[in-house]
C-alpha cells in the first residue's frame, strides 16, 4: 500500500503548510493548524483519481432546449423570495446561523411543507437522535407530514440510501460538520472531510437533480467554519441573522446563482415556529421614539425590497481623552467617516464627544445610502432637535460633503408612503428626472451642510 502522505491545513481558512506552527501564516489564527492527509483515498463515495484514459464529454450549444422540472415552491414566501423565487432542481444550498437561531426549524417546516404537497423529502440529522426530531416536529405541528428521517452521517452509506429508490426533491444535511468518510484520515469537520463530503453530496444532486441543502455552523467571527471550502461549492449561501435578545430572524442570500444576493427574508421565532413577518418596515420602526432628538428613519433597499429602519443616535460630551465611539448594526468605519465629514467640511465639532449609534430591531445595514440617515440623527441628538416625525432620509455623503445619488429611489419613496410618511429628504441628483409620488413632499438636498444648515435655524 502506498504511504499516504500528510499536509498540515488550516481550519478557518483552508491554508496547507508542510509544517505544524501554532499561528497560521495565512489568516493569523492560533491552534488552528490540524495534521490530515494531503490526498483522501479511494472510498465508495469519492471518485479517486488515477491515470488512465478518460471518455469524451458531451458537448451541448447555449440555446439547446433545457429539460427538467422548474422551481419548487416552499410555500413559505420570505424563504421563496431569498432563494429567488423557490428551491431549484439540482441546486446546492448552504444554511448557517449561531447556535439555537432557528437553522433546524426552517429547515423542518420547509421539508414539511413540501412532504404535504406530495414531494419526496428526505432529512438527514447528525446531531439529533430521532425522538429529539420528532419532539420538534410535533412541537412545530408538523408531526404527521411524510418526511424520511435518518440519522446516518457516514457519505458513502447517506450515498447509498439516496441512491436506492427515487430521487428525492430535497435532501436536508443538519449538518455537513457531522459528516465522514472512511477513506479520509481525518476527524469529522477538518476541512478535508468537509471537502470530501460535500463534493460527493453535491455531485449526487447534480446527476439526480435533487436540492441538497446542508446547514453549516458558524465560527466565533460568524463565518461559516471552512468557509472558502464550502462556499465556493455550493450555489447558494443563505446567512440566519439576530441580534442576542430579539425574537426576530433575518435570513439573508450572500451568494446566489440563481437569484439576487443581498436579499433578506424577515421572520419572527414564536414557540411553535418560525412566522413569516409580513410588513418588515413596520417591524424596524416603533411610534415611541419617533419625535425624540436622535431618531432618523432611512428608507433603505435590502435587496429587491424596500425596507424603512430606525437609525438612533447618541451624543454627549465626553469626559475622556479619546471619546467613545459605538456602533451596533452598521459599519463602525463608515461612521468615522461621516463624523470627519461633519467635522472638516460642515464645521461641526463632535471631536470632543462619544457618540453612539444604533440601528433600532436588529437589522446590520451595508448600503451606504444610509449615510444622510445617520447624519440627520447625528445632528439631531447634537442640537436637540427633533427631525420630523413624517419624514424619511436617504443619500450617500461623499468626503466632499456632496450628497449622492443612489438607486431605487421610487421603490423607497412609495414604501414610505404606504407607512404613512408625508415627506422625503433627498439626494438632489435623483430628482433630474421628474418624480412625483402621491402623499409624499420632496426635500432635495445637494451638500451635507445644507442639513447642518436646517437643524441650526429650526426645529420644526
Amino acid at each position: 500500500m502506498a504511504k499516504v502522505s500528510k499536509a498540515y491545513v488550516c481550519q478557518s481558512c483552508g491554508a496547507v503548510t508542510n509544517k505544524w506552527t501554532g499561528k497560521c501564516p495565512s489568516c493569523g489564527a492560533w491552534n488552528s493548524i490540524i495534521e490530515e492527509a494531503s490526498t483522501p483515498t479511494s472510498s465508495p463515495a469519492l471518485v479517486a483519481i488515477k491515470g488512465g484514459k478518460g471518455r469524451l464529454a458531451s458537448l451541448e450549444t447555449l440555446s439547446a432546449e433545457t429539460e427538467g422540472a422548474s422551481r419548487i415552491k416552499t410555500d413559505i414566501a420570505e424563504l421563496d423570495r431569498v432563494l429567488g423565487g423557490g428551491l431549484v432542481p439540482g441546486a446546492a444550498v448552504l444554511v448557517g446561523g449561531d447556535p439555537g437561531i432557528g437553522k433546524s426549524t426552517l429547515l423542518l417546516q420547509t421539508a414539511a411543507e413540501l412532504a404535504q404537497d406530495g414531494h419526496r423529502i428526505v432529512y438527514l440529522s447528525g446531531e439529533e437522535a430521532p425522538a429529539q426530531v420528532r419532539m420538534r416536529a410535533s412541537r412545530l405541528g408538523v408531526a404527521e407530514a411524510p418526511v424520511a428521517l435518518g440519522t446516518e452521517t457516514n457519505i458513502a452509506s447517506i450515498i447509498a440510501t439516496l441512491g436506492s429508490g427515487p430521487a428525492p426533491a430535497l435532501v436536508v444535511i443538519d449538518s455537513v460538520q457531522t459528516l465522514w468518510s472512511e477513506g479520509i484520515e481525518s476527524a469529522p469537520g477538518t476541512i478535508s472531510q468537509l471537502r470530501g463530503c460535500a463534493s460527493a453530496l453535491i455531485s449526487y444532486a447534480k446527476a439526480s437533480g435533487t436540492t441538497l441543502v446542508l446547514v453549516g455552523h458558524v465560527t466565533k467571527d460568524g463565518q461559516i467554519a471552512g468557509p472558502k471550502v464550502i462556499e465556493h461549492m455550493v450555489d447558494t449561501v443563505l446567512y440566519f441573522e439576530s441580534l442576542s435578545g430579539h425574537q426576530f430572524r433575518i435570513l439573508r442570500a450572500v451568494k446566489n446563482r440563481f437569484g439576487p444576493t443581498d436579499e433578506i427574508g424577515v421572520f419572527e421565532m414564536r414557540s411553535e415556529g418560525l412566522k413569516e413577518v409580513e410588513n418588515p418596515s413596520a417591524l424596524f420602526l416603533n411610534d415611541a421614539d419617533r419625535g425624540t432628538p436622535g431618531t432618523a428613519v432611512l428608507a433603505g433597499m435590502e435587496g429587491t425590497r424596500p425596507i424603512l429602519v430606525e437609525i438612533q443616535a447618541l451624543v454627549a460630551p465626553s469626559s475622556l481623552g479619546t471619546p467613545r465611539r459605538a456602533v451596533v448594526g452598521w459599519d463602525p468605519n463608515r461612521l468615522s467617516m461621516l463624523l470627519a465629514v461633519l467635522e472638516a467640511r460642515c464645521g461641526v465639532r463632535l471631536g470632543s464627544h462619544d457618540v453612539y449609534l444604533n440601528v433600532a430591531g436588529g437589522l446590520r445595514l451595508s448600503e451606504p445610502a444610509a449615510d444622510l440617515a445617520a447624519a440627520a440623527a447625528l445632528l439631531s441628538s447634537f442640537t436637540g432637535r427633533a427631525v420630523p416625525e413624517d419624514g424619511v432620509y436617504f443619500g450617500e455623503v461623499s468626503l466632499t460633503g456632496a450628497v449622492r445619488a443612489v438607486g431605487h429611489t421610487d421603490q423607497r419613496l412609495k414604501e414610505a408612503a404606504k407607512l404613512g410618511f408625508a415627506r422625503a429628504v433627498v439626494p438632489a441628483a435623483s430628482l433630474s428626472a421628474e418624480r412625483e409620488v402621491e402623499g409624499i413632499a420632496l426635500n432635495p438636498v445637494s451638500q451635507l451642510d445644507e442639513l447642518v444648515a436646517w437643524f441650526a435655524l429650526t426645529g420644526d
